[in-house]
């Protein structure tokens, strides 16, 4: 099932400066082996080294943060958008 990725810019340098991009999936999971498969290197900033998503790394399945959804297992129906947003934090 094809989905659309938006790419944060940071992330950018992985899809060529590509800011959205297309990958395979039923899950979350899956679609981020996908990417992985075509841009080495992009899952290692999206995931830790534990497998999970980084803490100040939000990942957007429609409009539904997947830390409140199923995390990984999160399903990717055909033509959803799914966003990576790094966390950005600061202030006095």
């Amino acid at each position: 099932m094809s989905v659309s990725v938006r790419i944060p810019t940071i992330l950018r340098t992985y899809t060529g400066g590509a800011s959205e991009v297309t990958a395979e999936g039923a899950t979350l999971a899956e679609v981020l082996d996908n990417l992985e498969a075509q841009y080495t290197g992009i899952k290692d900033r999206i995931l830790d080294s534990a497998g999970e998503l980084r803490r100040f790394v939000n990942v957007y399945v429609g409009n539904e943060d997947v830390r409140f959804l199923e995390s990984l297992a999160t399903a990717t129906p055909a033509g959803t958008q799914i966003s990576v947003i790094p966390a950005v934090a600061g202030g006095c």
